[in-house]
């Protein structure tokens, strides 16, 4: 998988995708969508589609293809090749989000949570593949949020496309299992290959598995915050794992600017203290890690 594109600006989004097979332009298809990486407090989340012709979908089951979650590395891997072999009728398409995407959308002035996030992009690839000219007779997605409401907003916008949300459905469906092998491929290659902008003194790339409950990943996080400027971009900073070690590991801030007649700042404050909503006897200032990014809060999942 080509990831070039990604690799020259990896502080946006990123969309790549398969040629479209002759034969999905003419016979009626079914698609499946499904994400990898929505979890981790590290990289990107890929959100990928994978469509065949109704007619070649046993072709489709006969790769084996199965939840990218039960598979090995190598195992994926093996089934993308094959998959990119059957480029005559099996086709795929990839949004690769940012960690510093999804963390400005979260923190951004107008919020955009994570559900929010992964309906929309997940529309945008069904409309991408009909854009293309596919020929999208039926969808299959793995929900995020509440299937049935999920599955009647997409109804909504593509009411000509018969439409079904279940949880697991990577598991249930051939269509939606190929679509997470997609997506779980293109994150780990993006993982692995990860270009850092940032100058970081003795960088190591173990990063254990990037979840925020696992200790390697913490130990790197604490190893690799900078006490002024924070994360690098590699990391989500709305997630709270990485305000917590803001909270601890970051220089204090204080500031005057704005202050309220007759309050009297009483010192630097913690990190955190200055994201509350609360009532303040000073007026604080946002991280200097949060300014630079036109962020006003540290509101995190």
């Amino acid at each position: 998988m080509d990831l070039s594109e990604l690799e020259r600006d990896n502080t946006g989004r990123c969309r790549l995708s398969s040629p479209v097979p002759p034969v999905c332009l003419k016979e009626p298809c079914v698609l499946g969508v499904d994400e990898a990486g929505r979890g981790p407090v590290l990289g990107p989340m890929v959100y990928a589609i994978c469509y065949c012709p109704l007619s070649r979908l046993e072709d489709l089951e006969a790769l084996k293809v199965a939840d990218s979650k039960t598979l090995s590395e190598s195992e994926r891997d093996r089934l993308f090749a094959k998959m990119e072999e059957d480029g005559d009728f099996v086709g795929w398409a990839l949004d690769v989000l940012s960690p510093n995407l999804i963390s400005t959308s979260m923190l951004g002035r107008v919020k955009y949570n994570l559900n929010a996030l992964s309906h929309d992009t997940a529309t945008g690839l069904v409309q991408f593949a009909l854009d293309q000219g596919v020929n999208v007779a039926q969808v299959f997605v793995d929900t995020v949020g509440l299937p049935e409401t999920y599955q009647e907003r997409l109804q909504q916008r593509f009411p000509g496309i018969e439409v079904t949300v279940k949880a697991k459905a990577d598991a249930l469906y051939p269509v939606v299992s190929a679509a997470s092998i997609c997506a779980k491929v293109a994150r780990d290659q993006a993982v692995k290959n990860w270009k850092f902008v940032e100058k970081l003194q003795d960088l190591d790339t173990d990063y254990g598995s990037g979840y925020p409950n696992d200790p390697k990943t913490k130990a790197w996080l604490r190893k690799h915050v900078d006490p002024v400027f924070g994360f690098p971009q590699f990391v989500r900073f709305s997630w709270r794992t990485a305000q917590s070690i803001l909270e601890t590991e970051a220089e204090d801030v204080s500031g005057s600017e704005g202050e309220k007649p007759g309050l009297r700042p009483e010192g630097p404050g913690k990190i955190k203290s200055y994201f509350s909503e609360s009532p303040q006897t000073c007026v604080r200032l946002p991280h200097r890690y949060f300014q630079e990014r036109g962020l006003e809060s540290a509101t995190v999942l």
